[in-house]
């Protein structure tokens, strides 16, 4: 579903990505570690269309997506590290109106399903965003995306600042997920997440893919020692 070939993108004359090649299939889990700059968000912004490579070439279900974005972001979803809503909208509200916007109409027993199944209790769907904790955003966000019926996620620090149980509920809602046949890519500087909802995991320094491991091969205390090594030399 996911395929990067040969990718290269530079910005000036800093090389932000360098021959990368990477490969997600449906039904999988690909962590991305790296620090911050190491090309993560590149990366994913060139899967969404919003860069194109300098060379090499990046598709989603085999839609190239420099030449056809648009028909590519109809099989994503995207949760950025914070999600954008309307905080003076419920969050039943929000997904209500984001689902419009794709042209996917909804009743509400149907909205508030896609919620509670995507974490949310049932008791904060009435209420108003602006009280909602980053988690509870992060919820409605990934709702969006359910309801979407999206075959691609892709997750730009989902679990940043989020707390230990709301980080957990993601891990257990991505899992899920994937059990339904998504494909997901998630970009990330969490080495323990990565590695306990990831079932493949890729480090990326300097925008070079420096090492790609199955999860169930490693230890997180392994990834860990193995992370810090490559960050170090």
């Amino acid at each position: 579903m996911i395929q990067l070939q040969n990718v290269s993108k530079s910005f000036k004359d800093n090389l932000a990505i360098q021959n990368l090649n990477l490969e997600v299939q449906k039904g999988e889990i690909l962590g991305l570690l790296g620090a911050n700059g190491a090309g993560k968000s590149t990366t994913i912004n060139m899967l969404l269309g919003f860069l194109n490579p300098d060379s090499g070439k990046v598709t989603i279900n085999d839609i190239d997506t420099s030449n056809n974005a648009q028909d590519a972001r109809k099989l994503v979803g995207y949760i950025p590290e914070n999600v954008n809503l309307y905080p003076y909208l419920s969050g039943l509200e929000n997904l209500d109106y984001f689902c419009k916007l794709a042209g996917l109409k909804y009743t509400k027993s149907e909205l508030e399903d896609y919620l509670t199944n995507c974490g949310l209790a049932s008791n904060a769907h009435g209420k108003k965003v602006s009280g909602y904790s980053k988690g509870m955003r992060q919820k409605v966000g990934i709702a969006i995306a359910y309801a979407k019926k999206a075959k691609v996620y892709l997750l730009d620090e989902p679990a940043s600042g989020l707390d230990p149980l709301a980080s957990n509920e993601l891990s257990i809602l991505l899992k899920k997920l994937a059990s339904e046949g998504a494909t997901i890519l998630m970009a990330s500087h969490d080495i323990f997440r990565v590695r306990e909802v990831c079932n493949r995991i890729g480090i990326l320094k300097n925008g070079i893919l420096v090492k790609e491991l199955q999860s169930k091969d490693v230890s997180a205390n392994e990834l860990e020692t193995l992370y810090l090594k490559f960050m170090q030399n």
